[in-house]
């Protein structure tokens, strides 16, 4: 809305709750950007609405306007922002209003949780100071009031020792922890409506298990309405009551959370849920991709946006772009003309799936080439004190004493909280030099006794994939010489590297005539495919893949995880894949190594270590993960893990787990000396030879 458009508004006084009235009105919502090409329309004619203890979930792909709705509510769009339509807080107005009257609101009234919690932070003031400043600005607290009311809240949220850590810096807490202070700031205030925009995305499956559960008890505490917005499915289906669908800048689906996931009338629901690995099942076929990218919101295909990628697209999809519409389904409402088609059938039906060819009988697994082999792996980092004279006071245990093997056409998932050690696990590989302590072996090559000359030869059979696409890829050069190089440094033939570079490209699924383009033209997944092509042009034996598709959509991610493992099986590679989503590692890898502060506490087939987890760290990981099934996500039990990971620079005595472990608290005082005091080794379970778990007292349960 331009300033010469804004409305005289009645009354200043600031929306209070009324009977019968949901608490946030969105009526035929449009935001639109200028650029330097045109005019960016990020969001199209939206309607929401949120009840008071309601909590809607905000789903789709990035850039399908989520964001941009939260923070048209918020007030908070940049000035250059052109905003139509109604926003309305218990029936009060919010578009139009001054921005001092809407820093009244904002706190007050509506709350934010914003994804990255260190950006939402000022680094300069303490943590209680911030949290005092939040509750003085909208209320009448007396210093000393204030100071108790914001220990209070830390306590709510679960900071330990609030009276302490309440004079600590935002750099002195941990992510999770920071997230924590974030949302007793939002509810400091006993605001009605809370918007949690992406807030467990960058946070361990254990940290954002704690999240969710404390999102849960500020809400019943508030009795605030709550707009979820997520890329996580699983964590819809366990907190929403009701979900919309975004794509292309609107709502294309409404309904019930469990309409949504039994009983999708849309094919873009049907296709993210089909897209979706399950933390709780075994991999049977290949993902469901939704193909091809989400549209340019500057220049919008006539008809229906979702119809380039749709697999039930006709001719009438062109004609005209459908309304949002009942179904019928009572309260469901879809934007497509053919939801009648969809009724009671499954993803698989709708969405062709790739047929990857089944692996060559290999015999027994201990019968297969070992491609690499740790053992007693052991990094560690001198903890340094001092600017001038610089002294060291301490040591990092990154890695402790660990060891596993990966035979040929295996996937190894090595996963675990962040500062566990993974990173460094697969850095001290990747380096094929002399380890510290213990023994890597590389396709029978000792690392320690590899020459400069060896070193090279070896480095063709192992390549790595990284996280970042974007950060691995030269922004300067095309994708010709991006995937070229490795070639042109190995003594590839000249002649032939033109022919390879195409058939790479071919390989994994972009367009060998898209060569002389650079990285920005690409997506994010068509990036990851590059780093792909890259890592397989000196045709390796083992590739090391380090949260290759985080950074991705849940449908891209999905046609990159279909591509590995089809890579894997047509090449006959090896992969040693780094995660922190654990439903991704169920669904592509064949073993599993679970790690806690630089160890490896249990290892094992990938079915088993799920269905029947023995230490109660794989327990907690495992049942921290959301399921995308509301009726069986609810059911579950949590064990919520107490406090963070410890610093491996001082980690506790006896067994590294037993500061957080919930069987220590129901053990005798012999046994809880014993974890105290005796460090468990990574042992047989139950007379498997292929199962492992480094725990006194390991006991198998289910947690899904």
């Amino acid at each position: 809305m331009s300033k010469k458009d804004k409305p005289v508004f009645e009354s200043d006084a600031l929306p209070e709750r009324q009977p019968g009235v949901p608490v946030l009105q969105i009526a035929d919502l449009n935001v639109r950007f200028p650029s330097e090409d045109g005019v960016v329309h990020a969001v199209r004619g939206v309607n929401l609405t949120v009840n008071a203890g309601e909590v809607v979930g905000l789903v789709g792909e990035s850039g399908s306007g989520k964001s941009v709705t939260s923070m048209s509510v918020m007030g908070l769009l940049d000035e250059n922002a052109h905003v139509e339509g109604s926003i309305k807080l218990h029936g009060t107005e919010l578009l139009g209003r001054s921005d001092d009257w809407m820093s009244e609101v904002r706190g007050k009234k509506v709350a934010m949780v914003f994804q990255d919690p260190l950006s939402a932070l000022t680094p300069v003031y303490t943590i209680g100071d911030q949290i005092v400043e939040a509750l003085q600005i909208h209320g009448k607290y007396s210093d000393a009031e204030a100071w108790d009311r914001a220990l209070e809240l830390l306590r709510m949220v679960g900071i330990p020792n609030p009276e302490v850590r309440a004079k600590n810096f935002p750099h002195e807490f941990s992510g999770g922890m920071r997230q924590r202070v974030v949302i007793a700031m939002a509810i400091a205030n006993d605001p009605d409506l809370i918007i949690a925009d992406e807030p467990t995305t960058a946070l361990d499956v254990t940290i954002q298990a704690q999240i969710l559960d404390l999102l849960r008890v500020a809400q019943r505490e508030t009795h605030a309405g709550v707009v979820m917005i997520t890329h996580d499915l699983g964590v819809v289906a366990g907190l929403a009551d009701r979900v919309a669908v975004m794509y292309a800048g609107r709502i294309v689906e409404r309904a019930d959370v469990n309409d949504v996931f039994y009983h999708s009338r849309h094919p873009y629901t049907v296709g993210l849920l089909g897209s979706l690995p399950r933390p709780d099942l075994d991999k049977d076929e290949p993902l469901t991709p939704v193909e091809g990218n989400p549209p340019s919101l500057l220049n919008l295909p006539p008809g229906c946006p979702f119809a380039p990628r749709c697999p039930m697209a006709s001719e009438e999809c062109l004609a005209a772009e459908p309304d949002l519409l009942e179904t019928d389904l009572a309260g469901h409402t879809s934007a497509c003309i053919k939801f009648a088609s969809l009724s009671d059938k499954k993803y698989e039906e709708i969405y062709p799936h790739e047929e990857i060819p089944a692996a060559a009988e290999q015999g027994t697994r201990e019968d297969a080439e070992v491609i690499l082999h740790v053992d007693g792996l052991v990094k560690t980092y001198p903890l340094m004190k001092g600017s001038v004279f610089k002294r060291r006071v301490g040591t990092v245990h990154a890695v402790d004493h660990i060891s596993f093997d990966i035979r040929a056409g295996e996937t190894l998932g090595l996963v675990g909280e962040s500062g566990c050690g993974k990173t460094t696990t697969i850095m001290s590989i990747l380096e094929l030099a002399k380890p510290e302590e213990g023994r890597v072996v590389v396709l029978g090559k000792d690392t320690a006794e590899l020459s400069k000359s060896d070193r090279k030869l070896v480095r063709q059979d192992l390549q790595v994939v990284f996280q970042d696409p974007m950060a691995s890829l030269d922004p300067r050069l095309p994708i010709y010489d991006i995937i070229a190089e490795p070639l042109k440094y190995n003594g590839y033939p000249k002649a032939r590297i033109a022919s390879r570079v195409e058939e790479l490209m071919a390989l994994v699924g972009l367009e060998p005539a898209h060569a002389n383009r650079y990285p920005r033209n690409f997506s994010g997944g068509q990036k990851q495919r590059v780093g792909i092509a890259r890592a397989l042009a000196l045709e390796p034996r083992l590739l090391v893949l380090d949260e290759p598709v985080s950074a991705l959509d849940v449908s891209i991610q999905a046609g990159v995880l279909n591509l590995l493992e089809r890579l894997r099986v047509e090449m006959g590679l090896s992969y040693l894949f780094v995660a922190h989503d654990l439903s991704v590692v169920r669904h592509i890898a064949h073993r599993v190594a679970v790690m806690y502060l630089g160890r490896i506490v249990e290892l094992g087939p990938v079915g088993e270590v799920f269905d029947h987890p023995e230490h109660p760290y794989s327990q907690s990981l495992l049942s921290a993960i959301p399921v995308p099934d509301p009726v069986k996500e609810r059911a579950r039990n949590r064990i919520l893990l107490q406090g963070d990971l410890p610093s491996p620079a001082n980690p506790p005595s006896g067994c590294p787990f037993h500061t957080r472990c919930p069987k220590f608290q129901t053990l005798d005082e012999a046994d809880r000396a014993r974890c105290t005091g005796e460090t468990p080794l990574l042992a047989s379970a139950g007379g498997q030879v292929d199962r492992q778990v480094a725990c006194h007292f390991p006991e198998g349960v289910s947690v899904f």
